[in-house]
């Protein structure tokens, strides 16, 4: 579902609605997983909020495979609510210590959970791979078929979207992402690598900006309340604070500071609900 025409100044906004479809396994989680996952049991990684853990187990309990989180640190009873829904779902967990969760991408540590989870297909954190690549690559192709639009941005977590959405755009459009994390320049290897697996090579087309993480990773300020209160308030849609929020506060400082020409239409993705 798209949603606008929001006028800023001279530059035109619309919203993408993706936290609207999938379902229970809403936007991005959704497209992630679309190539993702099928017959067989899966395993992936995520800390203990992690809405990817969640979407995992929701599609093990919907479509009838086995599933495992292994969740960075120690178990703390009772479950939050994300965890605790992944368990409702059917998901088994396993805790990692820190230091050995800092090495789940190492052979050492995927050797030893392949011999503990025979079988498995094992997702990165995040679900971040060239399968989730290929699935958020259809995005952009379905917003053209109803708007032309310039400039799409989406907020970055583990970097899939956005090298997807930038892979799947046509020469003359642009993508730009909104890390949600402090210290997030290392993306942009992170991005061009998933790209080059997917592709062969990486795209031109997208870059990141990085100072509009509000402390980091689920952090907030007064400020970034007030604005999705407000933004609530005018448009009815609640946005989420770990993700959505920071990209939109971004976008539309940027637009206020005169970064885009004027007639600039620009799209930007919510990639996922505030209740997740």
């Amino acid at each position: 579902m798209l949603l606008g025409d929001d006028r800023v100044g001279a530059v035109r906004v619309w919203l993408k609605r993706d936290d609207l479809i999938g379902g229970d396994i809403s936007g991005n989680k959704w497209r992630k997983l679309k190539y993702n996952v099928g017959p067989g049991a899966v395993l992936t990684f995520g800390g203990a909020y992690s809405n990817h853990v969640r979407a995992v187990a929701v599609a093990g309990e919907r479509y009838g495979f086995e599933t495992v989180g292994v969740i960075r640190g120690e178990e703390r009873l009772p479950l939050n609510p994300v965890l605790g829904e992944a368990v409702r779902r059917g998901m088994r967990l396993r805790y990692l210590d820190r230091a050995t969760y800092r090495l789940k991408h190492t052979p050492e540590v995927l050797d030893w959970l392949r011999g503990e989870y025979p079988g498995y297909r094992i997702l990165p954190e995040g679900g971040s791979n060239p399968a989730a690549v290929r699935g958020c690559m259809e995005l952009p192709a379905e917003i053209s078929a109803y708007i032309p639009f310039d400039v799409i941005c989406c907020p970055v977590g583990t970097g899939g979207t956005l090298a997807g959405i930038a892979a799947g755009l046509t020469p003359g459009q642009r993508a730009i992402g909104f890390p949600a994390l402090r210290g997030a320049t290392y993306l942009t290897n992170e991005i061009t690598r998933l790209q080059h697996e997917t592709l062969g090579h990486p795209t031109p087309n997208w870059h990141l900006e990085t100072t509009y993480h509000f402390g980091g990773y689920a952090r907030t300020t007064p400020e970034l309340s007030t604005f999705i209160e407000d933004f609530d308030h005018r448009h009815g849609i609640r946005l989420d604070r770990i993700y959505v929020a920071k990209m939109m506060y971004g976008l539309l400082d940027m637009i206020a500071s005169g970064t885009f020409s004027p007639g600039t239409t620009v799209v930007a993705v919510i990639t996922g609900s505030s209740h997740q």
